[in-house]
């Protein structure tokens, strides 16, 4: 078993060896503006990519934002249960978060799109309505990036084929993120 555990964490090395740095830092950039702007930032993805998106919006909401004369709006578009079961029973899956950008999202606010694969049709959905909308786009991708790559303005691209280190990738991406605005920015650096 040592050698399986030792395999994945080498592999997973390599994996986060290829996070594009200067992205994640224009991700920050990006939710620094929508924040001091007073935008709105939406967060989505499926199973896996679903769980990141809503650690995310947790540690952006309370992290990032408790006891901060500025604070993130920041929404996870798969944390609506309700609205996701009724949109999925009663039109299509496919809808379950472009749906809720038709109500909500405004030129000027941003969407994350976390997609292991990049071609979850609700993703691309959402991202494709964002764009047309006026909103940023930002794509969390692995693999060969996908559809969403292209449909991104933004890519932080986990280069890796294996969707859990793919997964644990977008994690430590979205640690950086957030952890710029707990640590660094408060600290005033």
């Amino acid at each position: 078993m040592t050698d399986f555990s030792s395999a994945y964490k080498a592999q997973l090395v390599r994996a986060l060896d290829s996070i594009p740095l200067e992205k994640v830092e224009a991700a920050i950039a990006l939710l620094k503006r929508a924040r001091d702007e007073d935008r709105q930032v939406f967060v989505c993805g499926n199973g896996g990519s679903a769980a990141t998106a809503s650690h995310f919006v947790c540690d952006m909401v309370k992290g990032c934002s408790y006891g901060r004369p500025t604070r993130f709006r920041i929404l996870c578009l798969n944390d609506n249960l309700h609205t996701i079961t009724a949109y999925s029973n009663d039109v299509s899956y496919d809808c379950v978060f472009v749906e809720q950008l038709r109500n909500f999202a405004r030129p000027g606010d941003v969407l994350i799109c976390i997609s292991g694969s990049g071609n979850s049709p609700n993703v691309l959905r959402a991202a494709e309505y964002a764009n047309e909308a006026g909103l940023t786009t930002i794509g969390m991708t692995g693999r060969d990036g996908g559809k969403l790559s292209a449909l991104s303005q933004l890519e932080i691209h986990v280069a890796e084929q294996h969707m859990g280190r793919i997964e644990d990738g977008h994690m430590v991406s979205c640690h950086m993120i957030a952890y710029y605005f707990m640590e660094r920015e408060a600290a005033g650096v």
